[in-house]
């Protein structure tokens, strides 16, 4: 005797397939110098420019100059940082902010991170938009390397440095590694990797077209 038919069970529907973030390779060069020797000092611009530290730890300073310049380069890594995060960067022993003024408007900054064995990171360096192109990003970086080789005089208990590297990428402005080689740094590294692709948030959202 045959078993009657079963009922056969839906089918539960297919979730849709959520779209795929958009990627793109990023070129990452690393780059030192290990010895003040290895310095070569551009020459000073044209402008009055006029390099100073800021002395007293700021995040809401700190917060303005990353945004100002890092705005249409995608520089976004900071962006969610609350204000306690911003504030223990800037607190680091150590850690420096170095920053160009021309005509008393801030151009650009150096800020220097203390590591280690005596190395130092030039974490982030760049210019303003309107500042660039005038020559004063090689002489920022010239007197911002400086600063990193003698960290250890302005801070009693530091070793002295023995090392100063930086990384720059594909997404930063398109003459960010000739700036490091002219000035001396060498190449020690280079990465190439996907990452998530994102518009430049600019200074605040909605600066730049997406």
């Amino acid at each position: 005797m045959n078993s009657p038919d079963r009922p056969t069970a839906p089918t539960a529907p297919t979730a849709p397939t959520a779209p795929t973030a958009p990627t793109v390779d990023v070129t990452t060069w690393s780059l030192e110098q290990t010895s003040p020797t290895d310095l070569a000092p551009a020459k000073a611009p044209d402008d009055d420019v006029r390099i100073v530290r800021a002395e007293v730890p700021s995040p809401e300073f700190s917060r303005f100059l990353y945004t100002a310049v890092g705005g249409d380069v995608r520089w976004t890594d900071r962006l969610d940082l609350t204000y306690a995060q911003w504030q223990e960067i800037v607190d680091r022993p150590g850690a420096e902010t170095w920053v160009a003024y021309v005509d008393g408007t801030p151009a650009g900054y150096v800020e220097l991170d203390p590591q280690d064995d005596g190395v130092v990171e030039i974490m982030y360096f760049g210019l303003v938009p309107a500042f660039r192109g005038r020559r004063i990003g090689g002489h920022l970086l010239s007197r911002g390397t400086e600063r990193a080789w003698d960290l250890a005089g302005r801070w009693p208990g530091r070793p002295a440095t023995r090392r100063v590297w930086v990384h720059t990428c594909s997404l930063d402005g398109p003459h960010a590694l000739a700036n490091y080689e002219r000035r001396g740094y060498r190449l020690f590294d280079t990465t190439v990797a996907p990452e998530p692709e994102v518009a430049a948030p600019g200074p605040w959202p909605g600066a730049f077209p997406a």
